[in-house]
C-alpha cells in the first residue's frame, strides 16, 4: 500500500497524509487528557497530605497518627474522603449528557471550550478552599469540565485523525492523562515538603495551567469535517476544510462518504432511542462493556490511592509519592509504545496481551500481600520494592492496552448518526463505574485487604476473553465503513444481518 493512502472496505481509496495542521489540532485538544490525568493523580496525593487530611478530613488524620490498634488495611476508610475524591466522576457523568447535545448541534470544538473553563473555575475554587464545601463544589466543577472534555476529544481525534493512524492519535489522549498523572505526582512530591502546610493548595490550583492552554487553544482549533457537515449545507466549504486537513485536493471518495453519513445521521431525531435498534445491539454492547471492563482492571485505585496504598505497605508520605511518580512514568512510556505499534498489531492483539500481563501480576500481589503484609507492621523494604515492581508492571499492561484502547475504540466505532449518543454512553458508564470503585475502594481494602487485588484480577480475565470472543478488529478501517466488522464477525452477524446496508437504502428512501 503506497504511503498516504488508505482502502476503503468497498475498494474506494481516501487520499492524503500525515498533515502538520492535524498534528497541532490533535496536540491541543488531546490536553483534554492532561487536565482529566492531573484530576485524577492530583487527589491521591493530596489526600495522603497530613495538613491536608488535618483541615478537612481530621477524623482520618487522628485514625492514622494515633489508632495504634486499626488494620494496615483500615487507616484511610471514610466515606468523606473517597467523597472528594469520586465527586468528579458524578458531575462528569450527568455533564457528558448535556455535552452529547452541545458536541452534537454546536460541534467537538464547543464542547471543548466549554470543559476548559470549568476546569478553570474548578481549579480556583479548589486552590482557595477554606471549608469542605468549597473544595468538592471545585471538584464539581472539574467534573462537569471533565464530562465535556471526555465526551469531545476522542471524537475531535478520531474524526480528524486519517484512519491509517486513528489508533495512534487517538491513543495520545490515554498518553495525555499519563502525562497530567506523571506531573500531578510530581507536583505532589514537591509540594509535600513545603514547610507552613499549604502545599496542598499549590497542587490543586495548578490545574489551572492546562486549563488555560486547553481553553484558549480550543478558541483556534478547526471543527472536524464530520462535525462541520452536521450543522452546514455548504459542501464546498467542508470539502476546503478536508482539503487542509489532509494535505491533498483528491478528497472526493472520503467527502462523499462523510456526506452520505450526515444525510443518515439527519434522518435521526433521537439518537439516544435509535441507539437501542437491534443494527446498533454491537455498538451499544461495546459503549458499555468496554469502559466497564476499563474501569474494573482496577487501575483507577493505583491512579486515586497510590500514595495510600504504598503507605499501607510501610513505606513513608515522601517515599509513597515518589513511587507514585515512577508508576506515572511507566504508564506514560507503555502507553507511548501503545500509539506506535496500535495500528500495526491491532486492537485485540493488545488487549489480550495487556489482559494477560495484568492478571498475572494482580494474582501475584495479592498472593506477596497475603503472605507477608499482616494487619500491623509493614513489609520490609526488599518486599515493598518488589510490590512496587510488580505494581509497574501492571500498569505497564493497562499503559499499552486498557488504558488507550479503552478510549480509542467506542471513539471510533459508532456511525455519525448515533456517534455523539454513543460517545455520550461510554464516557457516562465510564465515570459510573469510576465513581464506584473510587467510592468504594477504601472501604472494600479495609474488608478485603489483599483479596482486593484477587477480585479485580478475575473481571481481568472475564474481560480478557470477552475480547478473544466478541471483539472485531477495527485497525486501519475508515470511520464511516465501520459497520462493516459487524457484518463479518462471527457473532454479531447473527444479530446484525450480514448485509444491513438494505436497511440504509430504506432508510434514505
Amino acid at each position: 500500500m503506497a504511503e498516504g493512502l488508505v482502502v476503503a472496505n468497498d475498494g474506494e481509496e481516501y487520499h492524503g497524509k500525515l498533515t502538520c495542521f492535524v498534528i497541532l489540532a490533535c496536540m491541543m485538544a488531546a490536553m483534554g487528557g492532561v487536565i482529566f490525568g492531573y484530576d485524577i493523580g492530583i487527589s491521591g496525593g493530596v489526600t495522603s497530605m497530613e495538613p491536608f487530611l488535618k483541615k478537612f478530613f481530621h477524623d482520618v488524620y487522628i485514625k492514622m497518627k494515633e489508632d495504634k490498634e486499626l488494620s494496615n488495611y483500615c487507616k484511610f476508610d471514610s466515606e468523606l474522603l473517597t467523597s472528594f475524591t469520586s465527586s468528579l466522576y458524578v458531575a462528569g457523568l450527568f455533564a457528558t449528557f448535556v455535552a452529547s447535545s452541545v458536541t452534537r448541534v454546536y460541534g467537538r470544538k464547543a464542547s471543548i471550550l466549554l470543559g476548559g473553563a470549568n476546569f478553570l473555575a474548578g481549579a480556583a475554587l479548589g486552590g482557595a478552599a477554606s471549608n469542605i464545601y468549597m473544595l468538592i463544589i471545585g471538584r464539581v466543577l472539574l467534573g462537569v469540565g471533565v464530562g465535556f472534555a471526555n465526551q469531545a476529544v476522542p471524537l475531535y481525534l478520531s474524526e480528524m485523525a486519517p484512519s491509517k493512524y486513528r489508533g495512534g492519535f487517538n491513543n495520545s489522549f490515554q498518553l495525555s492523562v499519563g502525562i497530567g498523572v506523571l506531573i500531578a505526582n510530581l507536583i505532589n512530591y514537591g509540594t509535600e515538603k513545603v514547610k507552613g502546610g499549604w502545599g496542598w493548595r499549590v497542587s490543586l490550583a495548578m490545574a489551572a495551567v492546562p486549563a488555560s492552554i486547553l481553553t484558549l487553544g480550543a478558541l483556534f482549533l478547526p471543527d472536524t469535517p464530520n462535525s462541520l457537515i452536521q450543522r452546514t449545507d455548504d459542501h464546498e466549504k467542508v470539502k476546503r476544510l478536508l482539503q487542509r486537513v489532509r494535505g491533498t485536493d483528491d478528497v472526493q471518495a472520503e467527502l462523499d462518504d462523510i456526506i452520505l453519513a450526515s444525510e443518515i445521521s439527519k434522518t435521526i431525531k433521537h439518537p439516544f432511542k435509535n441507539i437501542l435498534q437491534r443494527k446498533y445491539r454491537p455498538q451499544l454492547v461495546m459503549s458499555v462493556a468496554i469502559p466497564f471492563f476499563q474501569q474494573v482492571t482496577g487501575i483507577n485505585v493505583i491512579a486515586f490511592y497510590a500514595p495510600i496504598l504504598f503507605q499501607t505497605i510501610g513505606l513513608g508520605v515522601s517515599a509513597s509519592l515518589l513511587s507514585s511518580v515512577v508508576t506515572g512514568a511507566v504508564g506514560i512510556v507503555t502507553t507511548g509504545l501503545s500509539m506506535l505499534i496500535v495500528d500495526k498489531v491491532g486492537r485485540r492483539g493488545l488487549l489480550i496481551f495487556g489482559g494477560i500481563q495484568m492478571f498475572v501480576t494482580q494474582m501475584i500481589v495479592g498472593g506477596l500481600m497475603g503472605a507477608k503484609l499482616g494487619d500491623h507492621g509493614g513489609l520490609s523494604k526488599g518486599w515493598a520494592f518488589v510490590i512496587l515492581v510488580l505494581i509497574c508492571t501492571y500498569v505497564a499492561g493497562f499503559g499499552l492496552s486498557w488504558g488507550p484502547l479503552g478510549w480509542l475504540i467506542p471513539s471510533e466505532i459508532f456511525p455519525l448518526e448515533i456517534r455523539s449518543a454513543g460517545q455520550s454512553i461510554s464516557v457516562s458508564v465510564n465515570f459510573l463505574f469510576t465513581f464506584l470503585v473510587g467510592q468504594t475502594f477504601l472501604a472494600m481494602l479495609c474488608h478485603f485487604k489483599f483479596g482486593i487485588f484477587f477480585f479485580f484480577g478475575v473481571w481481568v480475565a472475564i474481560m480478557t476473553a470477552f475480547v478473544y470472543f466478541f471483539l472485531p478488529e477495527t485497525k486501519n478501517l475508515p470511520i464511516e465503513k465501520m459497520d462493516r466488522v459487524w457484518r463479518e464477525h462471527w457473532f454479531w452477524k447473527r444479530i446484525v444481518g450480514e448485509n444491513n446496508e438494505v436497511i440504509i437504502k430504506e432508510e434514505e428512501g
